[in-house]
């Protein structure tokens, strides 16, 4: 706990004041009982003799007085909001499969919109950024918390190319990181940690994709790194395992849904994997996708539990006072 003013914490001083004034009050009274006997006694309301409890309402009083001098320091403590912060990346798959209709509609479209709803729904203190990928992974939108910016970007977003899915795994954890990521190839080959990473926390990457990967870059040897910075990944199937034909250059092109893929993905990055068996479903795994943020602790000023909790003693004592004999104090 700290003090925004500690300089008024010299207004304890008073409380040492206030006890030397009340005992020379007490030994007046003994003096004068003394002098009348048992006429100077000090009585309850029910005519008992009120012995110990005559010290209980000024007790209560003083213990006010502290904890509103201590109020005026004006106290700060480190307490936990019921707030999320961090960062998540929505990961879109936008290579030419994307375009298939099995989800209506079409797969990007139904993405697209779902996650805006995602967007619109996130608490101010989190900040989104947007990543497209297919052949190689861009930067759309660096991670912010201007919403609008966010779904911009998402609008923008249209499809070209095969898939990489390696690279939008590490195109994501540049944007959390704010740079990119220089891949060591040994140690991707030999399974070892990227010299490079650290640990970044308190971030998620949300990967759109059918999980049709066509690139060399194996997505499965790439998402332990996402885990080494403390990043999970939660893929969300587009499509359906029937699939689709598409007509791409002129070639018809069957493309289905590889969820074993997406699922090996999500299990070497901690997160967990999703099915979007059409538009409605999408929308469902948004709204209960658990991100698990980190929640951190704020500093807070707490003058007002102080001056809450003399104002009660003060009360209490009153209460007291006015129960035993009949008055304030």
């Amino acid at each position: 706990m700290s003090l925004l003013w500690p300089a008024a914490l010299v207004s304890f001083l008073a409380v040492p004041l206030l006890v030397f004034g009340y005992t020379r009050l007490m030994r007046r009274r003994a003096q004068l009982q003394a002098e009348m006997g048992t006429m100077g006694m000090p009585l309850m309301r029910s005519g008992r003799a009120i012995g110990w409890r005559r010290h209980v309402p000024p007790l209560l009083f003083v213990l006010g007085i502290m904890f509103l001098f201590f109020g005026l320091a004006r106290p700060q403590a480190t307490v936990a909001l019921p707030r999320r912060e961090g960062t998540v990346i929505l990961a879109f798959d936008v290579s030419n499969s994307m375009k298939a209709k099995d989800l209506k509609p079409t797969r990007i479209a139904a993405a697209k919109r779902a996650a805006s709803a995602f967007v619109r729904k996130q608490p101010s203190s989190i900040k989104i950024g947007v990543v497209a990928f297919s052949s190689g992974g861009f930067v759309v939108q660096p991670p912010t918390k201007t919403r609008p910016d966010v779904l911009d970007a998402i609008k923008r977003l249209s499809t070209r190319g095969p898939t990489s899915i390696g690279q939008g795994i590490l195109t994501s954890l540049g944007a959390i990181r704010g740079k990119p990521i220089a891949l060591d190839r040994d140690a991707l080959a030999n399974g070892a940690p990227q010299p490079g990473v650290r640990f970044v926390g308190s971030a998620a990457v949300v990967l759109l994709s059918d999980g049709e990967n066509t690139s060399r870059l194996d997505p499965l040897a790439v998402a332990p790194i996402a885990s080494q910075a403390g990043v999970r990944i939660f893929p969300i199937g587009i499509g359906s395992a029937g699939g689709a034909v598409l007509d791409i250059d002129g070639f018809r092109v069957a493309t289905h849904l590889d969820a074993r893929l997406l699922r090996g993905i999500a299990a070497r990055s901690q997160g967990k994997y999703f099915r979007a068996r059409d538009t409605a479903s999408l929308n469902r795994i948004y709204n209960t996708l658990d991100l698990q943020l980190t929640v951190n602790g704020k500093k807070t000023e707490v003058t007002a539990l102080f001056a809450g909790t003399g104002l009660s003693l003060f009360l209490a004592g009153a209460a007291l006072s006015m129960r035993w004999y009949g008055r304030a104090l």
